[in-house]
């Protein structure tokens, strides 16, 4: 078995992390962030959201001249979790904006998403009889069902807004998506006044 540590950037001769950042930046140019449901219902949401801002999604592989893949040319990053919830997503926002110094994050929620099947004190009590686990502490309480489709959103938006991984200048979105028409409603925009920050 080969030593899978040898596959790290970190391991290649000559790597330096400070002068590495902008180079894979500049490979790889990542302007988005998208926070969507793994549902595979709104599988498509990515491009959609690609769409509207004009970003490249799915985009393709650049290689070099030996075929190895040192590039791609997406500029839209999706990160699928339960419902869209951006709690479960701030980890990889505050990651691509260390990496790639991300302009935009957009959270969508989407019609009939199973996250809105349940309360938040359903779920728990069920954890506790099914499960015999208490996860009332374990999660944000807002973070984990959806009651109403707005507040989710301008929650979710004040959750990516208050996460210290989140620049100020970072543009924030909250979409509502209809699977069954295809059609984006923004709900929240949260876009930072640069002329006087």
């Amino acid at each position: 078995m080969p030593n899978l540590n040898d596959f790290s950037f970190r391991a290649q001769p000559r790597f330096n992390e400070s002068e590495f950042r902008p180079l894979f930046a500049k490979a790889v140019n990542l302007r988005t962030v998208l926070i969507h449901c793994f549902d595979p219902r709104a599988s498509e949401v990515p491009a959609v959201v690609a769409q509207h801002f004009g970003e490249v999604y799915p985009g393709e592989n650049v290689l070099d001249e030996a075929g190895n893949r040192v590039g791609h040319t997406t500029t839209l990053f999706p990160v699928s979790v339960a419902g869209g919830r951006a709690v479960a997503g701030v980890q990889s926002i505050a990651t691509m904006v260390h990496l790639f110094g991300i302009e935009r994050v957009v959270v969508v929620h989407h019609s009939f998403c199973g996250a809105t099947s349940f309360t938040t004190d359903g779920i728990i009590d069920a954890f506790k009889h099914e499960h015999g686990s208490d996860i009332s502490s374990a999660f944000d309480h807002d973070s984990i069902c959806i009651s109403d489709f707005e507040s989710s959103l301008k929650y979710d938006a004040g959750v990516v807004r208050a996460h210290p991984g989140v620049p100020r200048h970072v543009e924030i979105y909250g979409f509502f998506y209809n699977i069954d028409t295809g059609e984006l409603t923004e709900v929240v925009s949260d876009i930072p006044d640069t002329v006087n920050a």
